[in-house]
């Protein structure tokens, strides 16, 4: 008797390779949309909280955080920064990332009572009330007198009041520069840090690290 050898013909494995193309096609596909709707939602953090303080100073002449006449404005529930603190000034003093009772801190509270954004307004419950991005990283704001970024000339990053989000992957970063100022994260009114200090350049900003990226307005 003769013996029979089986296997796979060239069509049954072209018709599985084609299959293993589309499913891989569909993977890589499906993460390229993920990856671009991350984009989007960073970019969006730096979009509206813009809105949130022009909106606040339209309707109350005063900024979110700042504001000597809060409770007046928002009721009792609303925080006024601590004494020593100067009200009013025209500046969000704190720190970005403070976990204080900073003008910085009880910026999200302000906003968040005045109807402009969504979130908590419990300033004691911190997991629910400080704001996060679409990496986990938190969101933060601060004026003038704390510009948490320079260029690598030394130079300040420039603006009246300035946005903060930390944790975001560097492949990202990049994206957000190109998309939102002049492409270079180390110059403009965008800079990406390492060290949350200094400027990095764009050709050494490593797509799986994390970074802080900061936007002067």
């Amino acid at each position: 008797m003769k013996s029979r050898q089986t296997g796979f013909t060239l069509v049954e494995i072209a018709i599985v390779l084609v299959i293993i193309g589309l499913l891989l096609g569909g993977v890589l596909k499906g993460q390229e949309l993920i990856n671009s709707a991350k984009v989007k939602n960073l970019a969006n953090d730096f979009r509206t909280i813009p809105i949130y303080i022009y909106g606040y100073q339209d309707r109350f002449r005063a900024l979110p955080g700042d504001d000597a006449n809060v409770v007046a404005h928002l009721g009792s529930t609303a925080i006024s920064a601590p004494t020593g603190v100067t009200l009013g000034n025209g500046v969000i003093d704190g720190a970005w990332d403070s976990d204080e009772s900073t003008e910085s801190y009880l910026f999200w509270q302000h906003v968040r009572l005045a109807g402009f954004a969504p979130g908590s307004t419990d300033t004691a419950d911190k997991a629910a009330y400080i704001p996060r991005n679409a990496e986990g990283g938190k969101i933060g704001v601060t004026g003038t007198s704390n510009v948490p970024l320079k260029d690598l000339k030394g130079n300040n990053l420039r603006g009246t009041y300035f946005i903060c989000s930390e944790g975001i992957s560097g492949r990202f970063a990049k994206q957000l520069d190109l998309l939102m100022d002049d492409g270079n994260t180390a110059t403009g009114s965008m800079m990406t840090s390492r060290d949350n200090k200094n400027a990095v350049a764009t050709d050494q900003v490593l797509d799986g690290t994390p970074y802080l990226v900061c936007m002067g307005v």
